[in-house]
């Protein structure tokens, strides 16, 4: 039988929401077991209604490695040569094989609350840290994988759990070298691994696994086309096209580029989720738009790692989707992915407003409402302020001085350009409270115990 909390109703009513339709004012959220039960527009205040200014629906985060959340500012000086996403890697291996299954409970814990903290409120963690730091398996294949669903169960944010298929080092299955001991596995290894996450996932409520082959580089053409056979309506997700290198040796290895070959070669549609896609020429771009893939995108990880702009104003023109990720976790910061998402385009065209859908448009509302749309399908949830959905929202202070005074027009342009994570009041997931006065309710603990990890990581 459902607890007394899973069957009793709470009703929130604010002044102004952004619903899957657009602002509506004096709306009353009645929310029963996570999901909205009831939707009201210009409704009266009632007198047990928790009354709040201003409420966004909540963001999908599609792309997090959540241990690489203790690396931030690790990364940051420049080596004897010019220093790059490989360099860059590097760094990642030697930093990785100190990580016990707590540890990255701990790191992943700090990483999901600041997420929360920014507005995410479902989180597609790409994760391939599988292994002890021998390589050796664990006796549960999913151990490092139920640290992950603890840290997600310990802060509360939604997950989709995207375990990593990584065999090779190279394009043309080359033998993986030491530094990725821990990631490697084979196929069959890959479905006991995947059967033991969808046990273990079991224990969080709303929670989704999916599939993720790591890279074109990582696994070969044989793997790709036996993982139809463990997707089964699984989200589908695949870095791509990140690096001009990896577009180089694919052409070497395949005669084409990644985008191109992968379209040609796998039954990509809109289950899938293209990570970076950065480099893609203009009939890929096209293509790629067409499958109905969401292109996952990362500003700031993409920024700090000097990969390059997406081709977004090509891609929108054909009708393409997409969604926002934090990926290295360097800076955790929904705002700021969408800040910069935009301006990267501003300075690669040397224009403005490159991402809105047409003229008069707010540029806030449209890479808002794209990302919302575009992030909840890539991770195999749902999204939007509407009867049915799941209870996640976000509500921002209209007092934050790039608030006031706003009508709800300018409302979404002033949260992502000016006031940022800021302005964020309170949020809740699954239709729970977990960030009060933009702060999660148990950071203080969550927090000593990654101070706690970090200083034996990097002592």
């Amino acid at each position: 039988m459902p607890s007394s909390k899973e069957s009793a109703t709470q009703t929130l009513f604010f002044d102004q929401a952004l619903l899957t339709d657009g602002w509506a004012r004096n709306v009353r959220l009645s929310i029963r077991a996570g999901r909205f039960i009831a939707v009201e527009r210009d409704s009266q205040l009632a007198p047990d209604d928790e009354r709040h200014r201003c409420a966004l629906p909540g963001m999908s985060n599609l792309h997090s490695h959540a241990f690489q959340r203790a690396m931030a500012g690790l990364a940051e000086r420049r080596g004897p040569s010019s220093d790059s996403f490989w360099t860059w890697r590097d760094v990642m291996y030697r930093f990785v094989n100190r990580i016990t299954p707590d540890g990255l409970q701990a790191i992943a814990a700090l990483a999901y609350i600041e997420m929360l903290e920014s507005g995410f409120t479902r989180v597609g963690e790409f994760h391939y840290l599988h292994h002890d730091p021998e390589g050796r398996s664990y006796s549960d294949p999913a151990e490092m994988s139920s640290a992950i669903i603890a840290a997600a169960g310990a802060s509360g944010i939604g997950l989709t759990l995207l375990p990593v298929l990584y065999s090779y080092s190279g394009f043309g299955a080359l033998a993986p070298n030491e530094g990725q001991r821990r990631f490697v596995s084979d196929i069959d290894s890959y479905a006991r691994l995947l059967d033991a996450a969808d046990q273990a996932a079991k224990a969080l409520p709303n929670s989704v696994v999916g599939i993720a082959p790591h890279s074109l580089r990582a696994v070969s053409p044989e793997q790709l086309t036996m993982l139809p056979q463990l997707s089964s309506g699984r989200p589908v997700h695949i870095h791509i096209a990140e690096q001009m290198r990896e577009v180089e040796d694919c052409i070497v290895w395949s005669g084409q580029r990644p985008v191109h070959w992968l379209i040609n070669h796998a039954n990509v549609d809109d289950s899938w989720c293209l990570i970076h896609a950065t480099h893609m020429n203009a009939e890929e771009t096209v293509s790629m738009a067409r499958t109905g893939a969401t292109a996952g995108l990362c500003p700031i990880t993409e920024a700090n790692l000097g990969d390059g702009f997406f081709p977004a104003e090509a891609y929108l023109a054909a009708g393409g989707s997409y969604g926002i990720g934090s990926d290295s976790n360097v800076l955790i910061d929904c705002s700021e992915e969408l800040r910069l998402l935009e301006y990267g385009q501003r300075l690669a065209h040397r224009g403005r407003n490159v991402m809105t859908r047409g003229p008069e448009r707010s540029t806030g509302m449209d890479i808002y409402a794209g990302a919302i749309h575009g992030g909840a399908r890539a991770l195999g949830s749902q999204s939007g302020i509407s009867a049915g959905q799941v209870a996640d929202i976000v509500s921002l202070n209209l007092n934050h001085p790039s608030l006031a005074g706003k009508t709800a027009e300018y409302l979404l342009d002033g949260f992502i350009f000016a006031a940022g994570k800021n302005a964020i009041d309170c949020v809740w997931r699954y239709g729970e409270k977990k960030v009060v006065g933009g702060r999660h309710f148990n950071r203080e603990e969550i927090a000593a115990r990654y101070i706690a990890v970090l200083e034996k990581l990097i002592a």
